[in-house]
């Protein structure tokens, strides 16, 4: 045994873990929660992994694992010389109770004034505010454009490695579904999706992401975008303030801004969201954010960051909608826990996606809400589409529950960082007015930085000019940003949608012609 005091610095006698399931998960998890609700103060040193296994009689391995997962989320530090200690964090943002294992289901405003209520019926007084909105004003300018055309390329952002999906195992589920379909289910369906989905998408969430959540919280959707478009119509009510990154996905303050809401653009730093800032606005009731992986940026939010974003939403009783679009591609350690893993207070609508996992055409993705939100989001849904198409739920359901979805994840991951590699290691060097490459530890997407618009739009030209696709950073901004023009060029490179040897020629192309220019 160390010098390392047990009984003094870190008691470890109330963890009890299940042999039958993955020891370092649950360790994780035990440490966390007592990070969280204070029973591990910040500052506090814990015992090494060789001591702390063996007090639990677990394998040094697992004490390692989930030390290198506090690690990569900020909870623990490692002082040189001195050994492990709790992170300092900041105390407003620390929860001053136990964190609940479970979402809230209570809302001190009451279900019936947190919604918007402009779906719930038509109005009939001439007079009314949303008679008088002319819905084509709120379209003019904010529409989806269309997606680039014809088959991936280097370096198109937002696209996974999808030409390694199995297709065939995924034809032949659905083969056997139309075989012998269960007549019950081609019959109208449950607008919050099939259960059988439901359900398996709720274990998935709590063994890879930590979530503690419930089938009967989560809403099928059509792709991620739907599930955001409905976090506006459900939560926004004209004249709204809504908080959205800048630079940020633009899609999404277009749905915000359809729902008639006033957008924010709160500037992004190396942890994330700007809390200080969003703390300033007085109108705002919601914020939508990218904590994993912020898009475009590329930045993870700080553990410290998240905690102050939480505490921002419990203390003005707003909403934030996660937008967990690529979180499962970390390059080191497992995906960091969400900011719907830290909520105590029910306040955070978690966007999740199967496009960035399996293909952008299956158009299929869910919403992890607070129980009391889960009947209205339904019924609003239905609406529009009733429900999602049945058999691709049912062959969705199939493919998880057979272990074919984790092992396509473990796929994606090793392809996409075997094909990030190749652009970090073939990056044309030098070239006038282009920064260095950042680190790039998680997602599909790389963002380099550039002296000036003009610059910017020089260096796409040349690209398109040897059929390189690249975005311009500039074009994520809001149109009324206050930072300077020049501070907002970048270029954003996809890295993840075509194989290796397309990544390796097109860079060879840019490389020339970006000397030649």
């Amino acid at each position: 045994m160390t010098d390392a005091p047990l009984s003094l610095s870190f008691n470890p006698a109330g963890i009890e873990l299940d042999r039958r399931q993955g020891l370092s998960r649950q360790l994780y998890q035990a440490l966390r929660l007592r990070v969280l609700d204070g029973r591990l103060a910040s500052g506090t040193r814990l015992p090494a992994s060789r001591d702390l296994a063996a007090a639990l009689a677990i394998s040094r391995n697992s004490v390692v694992r989930a030390y290198d997962q506090l690690y990569a989320e900020g909870f623990i530090e490692g002082r040189v010389g001195d050994g492990t200690y709790v992170a300092q964090l900041p105390q407003a943002a620390l929860p001053a109770k136990k964190l609940s294992t479970k979402i809230s289901t209570g809302f001190s405003t009451g279900l019936s004034t947190a919604l918007s209520t402009n779906w719930l019926e038509l109005p009939v007084d001439p007079s009314s505010k949303v008679i008088h909105t002319n819905p084509l004003a709120r379209v003019k300018n904010n529409h989806l454009p269309s997606p680039p055309s014809g088959p991936p390329r280097a370096f198109r952002v937002g696209v996974p490695a999808f030409d390694l999906f199995p297709f065939e195992v995924w034809a032949k589920l659905n083969a056997a579904f139309w075989r012998k379909p269960d007549l019950q289910q081609l019959c109208y369906g449950d607008p919050a999706g099939d259960a059988r989905l439901r359900g398996m998408i709720a274990a998935y969430l709590r063994s890879s992401r930590g979530m503690q959540c419930t089938a009967e919280q989560i809403v099928i959707t059509s792709g991620a975008q739907q599930g955001i478009s409905l976090c506006a119509q459900l939560l926004v009510e004209p004249g709204d303030g809504v908080a959205i990154e800048n630079p940020g996905y633009r899609a999404a303050g277009h749905a915000f801004a359809v729902a008639g809401a006033k957008l924010h653009g709160v500037a992004v730093d190396g942890e994330g969201i700007d809390c200080a800032e969003l703390a300033q606005l007085r109108d705002c009731r919601l914020t939508y954010v990218t904590p994993s992986h912020q898009y475009p940026t590329g930045v993870v939010m700080s553990l410290a960051r998240r905690l102050e974003l939480l505490a921002w939403a419990e203390r003005t009783q707003g909403w934030i909608v996660e937008d967990d679009y690529d979180g499962e591609y970390r390059y080191s350690g497992a995906p960091l826990a969400p900011l719907a893993a830290l909520d105590r207070q029910g306040r955070v609508l978690y966007v999740g996606t199967f496009g960035k996992v399996a293909f952008p055409a299956l158009r299929l993705g869910y919403l992890v809400l607070p129980t009391g939100l889960v009947q209205a989001f339904a019924q609003r849904r239905a609406v529009d589409v009733r429900h999602s198409e049945v058999s691709t739920q049912a062959v969705m359901a199939e493919f998880m529950a057979a272990g074919h979805f984790q092992r396509h994840i473990r796929r994606m991951r090793r392809a996409a960082l075997s094909r990030r590699n190749t652009l970090l290691n073939g990056w044309p060097a030098e070239i006038p007015g282009v920064g260095p490459l950042p680190t790039v530890a998680a997602g599909l997407h790389v963002t380099v930085p550039v002296d000036g618009v003009a610059r910017e739009r020089e260096l796409i030209e040349l690209a398109q000019s040897v059929d390189v696709e690249i975005n311009g950073l500039s074009s994520y901004w809001l149109p009324d940003s206050t930072t300077p023009m020049d501070q907002r060029a970048g270029l954003v490179l996809g890295f993840a949608a075509v194989p290796e040897k397309s990544i390796e020629s097109a860079l060879e192309r840019l490389r020339a012609v970006w000397r030649a220019g």
